[in-house]
């Protein structure tokens, strides 16, 4: 598996710990952080990406997700 395969199925499965609703931002596309398929698509494609975090753990899921974007050098602003 690539670098970037390897941060897609981090990143996925880090978000999927959360109840709240964890979706990124690249350009003018919104994906389901929770969605390996979405992150495939995208992550591929854009370099700056925003993450909007809303629910009941969105103050631990931002750490954790700003945490598994910045391990694998992915550059991202939680909103």
């Amino acid at each position: 598996m690539s670098n970037n395969n390897t941060a897609i199925v981090e990143i996925s499965q880090t978000a999927s710990q959360f109840r709240s609703s964890i979706v990124l931002q690249a350009e003018h596309k919104y994906i389901d952080v929770k969605s390996i398929l979405g992150l495939f698509t995208t992550l591929v494609n854009s370099h700056a990406y925003e993450l909007h975090v809303h629910g009941p753990d969105e103050e631990e899921a931002r750490a954790a997700m700003k945490e598994v974007f910045e391990k694998h050098g992915l550059q991202v602003a939680v909103v």
